[in-house]
């Protein structure tokens, strides 16, 4: 599986999600500006010693991981979307694209893949889930759903 980060801003988010895609065997892909520099001490100590074991891959725009990449199936994340995670049938090859923590994921990419769009469930108390946490529930029900392969 992959995790796409468009236009990420915080060092400690993209920190987290960097150890969970190591501890996941998960591709880590960081598309467009960055809120930081990946020298980033939080970014850094977010992700503690295990950013050797990172597939990290930086991507100046989404046509240019798209120029790299080919995948299979994609699924968008937007607290506007419809559709719950749950209703995500994962592959191998499932991309989870998430936007940036202010203001979510770009309105031409919801555009774009209008039938990808899925949103996490949550109660009209909040705006959005942290995008650390967020990434971890999509992540963990598509590993669920393929029987959490090469994990112990």
């Amino acid at each position: 599986m992959h995790i796409v980060l468009v236009n990420p801003l915080i060092p400690q988010n993209t920190g987290s999600i960097s150890r969970l895609c190591a501890g996941t065997n998960t591709d880590l892909h960081l598309v467009g500006r960055l809120g930081f520099s990946l020298d980033d001490r939080l970014l850094k100590r977010a992700g503690l010693d295990y950013w050797p074991n990172v597939r990290l891959y930086l991507h100046r725009d989404f046509d240019h991981l798209l120029g790299q990449f080919t995948p299979t199936r994609m699924a968008l994340f937007s607290s506007h979307a419809q559709r719950p995670y749950a209703d995500l049938v994962a592959t191998d090859d499932t991309w989870l694209v998430f936007g940036q923590e202010t203001t979510g994921l770009p309105a031409d990419l919801q555009a774009r893949y209008p039938d990808d769009l899925y949103k996490i469930p949550m109660t009209g108390h909040i705006r959005s889930l942290n995008l650390a946490t967020s990434v971890g529930i999509v992540l963990y029900d598509g590993l669920r759903q393929l029987g959490f392969p090469g994990l112990r």
